[in-house]
């Protein structure tokens, strides 16, 4: 047998025998976890798997987690009553259940140590390939598909092929993690790596940090991907340390030298500039000097891409003491309850405030555009998170560019898509 990555060592663990991309496997999961916009649906299929059963109980409840981040607080009747349901699911099966607001899933899962390297994890959310930032499996599902692994603890895969991108060189001054993955979705296409665990490395990956890990697989997901995924190392074990009692760093996940990968991609960012998607699709990719000085309406910094404590420093140090300009709107929403709260004790919120933003509970907001912040018909967004399709956040008939939380601040202060290196 040839070598393998790290998606098909992973996937032989639990499918509990070797295999390599393209096999058909019925893999153990190790972590499910659902929301409050897909888990009602999830728990409707699961209890339809198990009809005529006199015992209807999920697989294993300690592997199965529930948050509520879209519609927190209820912002409907409807969203009232899908908490409801799903608090007395998790109550009568005894399911872990953040329905306390903790923060979006995405952040929650890996802070509060449901992540390890090496699992192979579910989520009813296309954002779920977050987790791969500590050198795990992790994908999202539909809830057909996590209703049976809420009866079983299985599912069928088809091992993926992985796809190499080999980052090189010094991120230049205001450009990150997000204009590094924003540059190479533009580049492949939002269908070019279809089906494929995305496995980021080179200099440059290994320089970042966790956030940034998390915000490069995030949005694997736009380009296609099955999963994003970046080998563990001594920053996952630091990380991991702190939040897992006992942790202990398993250095086989890594892939071997003789691995076979569908393709290869290698980018030096030395000269990148701060890169912006432009509407209405993730991969129409742009430079930031080609649409500066494009009237903004609204500004949406958060999300599970770009909404922790790293991310809103940046902002804090691009806004300084100056007001955000008139005429445009911000709004700020650190990722969980953890991030909120190094963001007040670093005095940052404060300086939001006085500056004229808008600070909210942490959630998903204006991101999916089921909540609060939409945009209204012609009006023009720019945003930190992952999707900018036609009526994400708002009317079918706004405009939603993204990009990293430094051009976002920048364009804070001029109402206008703005380089941050000019600030």
């Amino acid at each position: 047998m040839s070598g393998q990555t790290i998606s098909e060592k992973i996937f032989s663990r639990a499918a509990r025998k070797p295999v390599l991309a393209g096999e058909f496997v019925l893999a153990d999961i190790d972590c499910a976890m659902t929301h409050d916009i897909t888990g009602p649906l999830a728990v409707k299929g699961f209890y339809k798997i198990l009809e005529g059963r006199k015992e209807k109980r999920v697989w294993d409840p300690d592997k199965i987690v529930i948050l509520f981040d879209h519609q927190v607080p209820a912002d409907s009747l409807d969203a009232a009553s899908n908490h409801m349901m799903l608090r007395s699911f998790a109550e009568e099966q005894g399911i872990l259940n953040y329905d306390i607001y903790e923060g979006v899933c995405h952040q929650v899962m890996p802070e509060k140590g449901h992540v390890l390297p090496g699992d192979l994890i579910i989520g009813s959310d296309s954002h779920t390939c977050t987790y791969g930032a500590l050198g795990a499996f992790s994908t999202g599902v539909g809830s057909t598909d996590m209703a049976s692994a809420f009866a079983t603890g299985k599912l069928w895969f088809k091992v993926p092929q992985s796809i190499k991108f080999e980052i090189s060189g010094k991120l230049p001054d205001r450009v990150y993690a997000k204009d590094v993955i924003l540059h190479i979705i533009g580049d492949v296409g939002a269908d070019g790596a279809t089906y494929a665990a995305c496995e980021y490395c080179g200099p440059t990956v290994k320089d970042m940090n966790i956030s940034e890990r998390m915000t490069m697989c995030n949005m694997a997901i736009e380009m296609g991907g099955k999963a994003g995924i970046v080998e563990p190392d001594e920053k996952t074990e630091t990380y991991l340390k702190v939040r897992i009692p006992g942790f202990k760093f398993d250095s086989r996940w890594r892939s071997d030298e003789d691995a076979d990968y569908v393709r290869r991609h290698e980018y030096d960012i030395s000269a990148l500039e701060p890169q912006v998607a432009c509407p209405h699709n993730v991969d129409n990719v742009k430079g930031v000097s080609e649409v500066e000085g494009t009237k903004i309406d609204q500004i949406f910094i958060g999300s599970c891409t770009n909404g922790r404590f790293e991310d809103l420093k940046v902002v804090a140090e691009v806004l300084g003491d100056n007001k955000i300009a008139e005429g445009v709107r911000v709004i700020i929403i650190p990722a969980s309850r953890d991030e909120y709260m190094k963001v007040l004790k670093a005095g940052f919120i404060e300086q939001f405030v006085e500056a004229g933003v808008l600070v909210e509970a942490p959630c998903c907001g204006p991101c999916m555009g089921g909540s609060f912040g939409l945009l209204g018909d012609g009006e023009i967004g720019l945003a930190t998170s992952n999707r900018n399709f036609r009526g994400r956040q708002g009317s079918a008939k706004a405009f939603v560019y993204l990009c990293s939380p430094a051009t976002a601040a920048a364009s804070a202060l001029k109402g206008r898509i703005t380089d941050p290196r000019a600030v």
